[in-house]
């Protein structure tokens, strides 16, 4: 499996990387898949978000011979896959995760897993703060009572609400447009 294959194998003679490396790099691999001797049960894939800068003879017949395209979700996968990320995490009862899906058109999947897992984060950090406050509070106060409802809120903190998630897809947002600004 070769991830970003664009970055290895991008179209000879055009001056990507300014010296004649690339194109070596990519004649070795076309050598590599042709090969010697027949090869029984491998598959190669390749995987790029740049078809178009990909250079050709790795698109011929024996090599990257079928090209499929996966689409950015729609609204009934982005749910699924908010429902598949979202499993093992403890949710405020204020979470809609239609709501998120919403607001997540034209991501991909792996932007709603690195949404999720960043509101995930963002609700440790603040239970964490919240423990510590806690602690402070506990050494100086000695009421039974106190410590148990204390102990309560904290453990509501610990669930990831809607205001983890409205923060995580800013944050995504944030970095998303800032990556793919050329430079």
């Amino acid at each position: 499996f070769f991830d970003e294959i664009d970055a290895i194998a991008p179209r000879r003679g055009g001056n990507f990387g300014g010296t004649n490396v690339t194109e070596r790099v990519v004649s070795q691999l076309l050598t590599e898949l042709d090969g010697l001797e027949d090869l029984r049960n491998v598959v190669t894939i390749g995987a790029t978000n740049r078809i178009d800068i990909v250079d050709n003879a790795l698109l011929r017949p024996g090599r990257f011979d079928r090209l499929v395209e996966v689409p950015i979700p729609d609204k009934e996968a982005r749910m699924e896959i908010l429902r598949i990320h979202t499993k093992k995490k403890l949710l405020d009862s204020d979470v809609d995760l239609g709501k998120l899906a919403e607001l997540t058109e034209g991501w991909t999947g792996a932007d709603i897993g690195n949404m999720v897992n960043t509101a995930a984060l963002s609700a440790i950090k603040e239970r964490i703060t919240a423990d510590s406050i806690s602690r402070q509070n506990q050494q100086q106060d000695k009421n039974v009572a106190e410590k148990s409802r204390e102990n309560k809120r904290n453990k509501d903190r610990l669930k990831v609400s809607m205001k983890h998630f409205q923060s995580a897809i800013e944050k995504v947002n944030r970095k998303n447009k800032t990556s793919s600004q050329p430079s």
